[in-house]
């Protein structure tokens, strides 16, 4: 029978669930539509759809698995499948972060002045932009690898003693608990780094939209003033929405980490336990409502969900690099 916590439990990972499969669903769509009807896609976009993509796996994963493991069906999987649920999972959930702190980079990039030396950096992540996806995979597949090596099914419970980490319908069995900290510390330092470089991009958006703001209101004639309105709306957009996101992220995953190294520096026994519950819930809530600020901010996305089909005409307004 299960108890009014556990129900309490899946059901909030059912809505994880069910805001971020369709969430992340929805604004994949769209962008594939609108490449499919233009031909291609602005960098800004190329990456949200990469980040939609990882954090459906995220979603999808993680946050099913554990409404499973709430009506106690714990032996879902082997030692093989295991390895590569808990091995794609962190995969994606370190993609997520990293594909973040390269958005509000390109943003950061994109308001810099034509000709500066920033401007020509922003060229160059537009054109290399595969070899940055490509080179993000490596890093944090490499990075990985450790439940490849000691994740094994929910049914070899009794091989753990003190070092393993209980992830509910599996376990990472680590050898000592130096090799389980060095693994802990290797995750807390990947998500800080980038925690820490979006923080400034977003710092430098907001500072260089404050000061345009200044001298957008400095402007008299009315011509000037309706341009600088035009442009300050999308900018504004723009940036509310890298800003959204980054908040999101030092919030959630800043809580995670937070719970993380608790767990790492405290002993504790293998059961399950509200603080491996609060970490899971933390670290799945960035990929369930991410693409809900995305769909609201970005009009590329409300456009072709709203009309798939309609053609885009020049009479269309400009749309934000979100």
């Amino acid at each position: 029978m299960i108890n009014s916590d556990a129900w309490t439990r899946g059901m909030l990972f059912l809505t994880l669930a069910l805001m971020g499969i369709p969430g992340n669903g929805a604004v994949i769509y769209a962008f594939l539509s609108a490449m499919c009807h233009e031909g291609h896609l602005l960098p800004a976009d190329a990456i949200v759809l990469h980040l939609a993509s990882v954090n459906l796996t995220v979603v999808g994963v993680r946050c099913l698995l554990e409404v499973l493991a709430t009506f106690e069906i714990y032996n879902v999987f082997n030692d093989v499948g295991c390895k590569a649920v808990i091995f794609i999972y962190r995969t994606s959930r370190s993609l997520s972060i990293w594909l973040t702190f390269v958005l509000s980079a390109y943003q950061c990039l994109s308001i810099a002045p034509p000709g500066s030396r920033w401007a020509n950096a922003r060229v160059l992540v537009a054109r290399y932009l595969g070899a940055i996806f490509l080179a993000l995979w490596l890093i944090n597949t490499s990075m990985s690898v450790a439940p490849l090596m000691f994740a094994i099914g929910a049914k070899n419970d009794s091989k753990l003693i003190q070092n393993g980490i209980n992830v509910e319908f599996c376990f990472l069995a680590f050898p000592s608990k130096f090799s389980r900290d060095a693994n802990g510390g290797a995750q807390v330092g990947r998500d800080v780094v980038p925690m820490a470089l979006m923080a400034m991009a977003s710092l430098i958006i907001l500072v260089f939209l404050y000061r345009h703001s200044q001298q957008v209101k400095g402007l008299r004639s009315g011509g000037a003033v309706t341009a600088g309105r035009q442009g300050q709306s999308a900018e504004r957009r723009a940036a509310i929405t890298v800003v959204t996101l980054v908040t999101l992220y030092v919030l959630f995953y800043g809580v995670d980490n937070g719970l993380w190294v608790y767990t790492l520096t405290v002993q504790q026994t293998m059961g399950s336990s509200l603080i491996s519950d609060l970490r899971i819930f933390f670290a799945s809530l960035y990929a369930a409502v991410s693409p809900i600020i995305v769909i609201i901010s970005n009009r590329k996305v409300n456009g072709q969900l709203a009309c798939g089909n309609r053609p885009k005409t020049l009479s269309d307004p400009i749309q934000p690099k979100v």
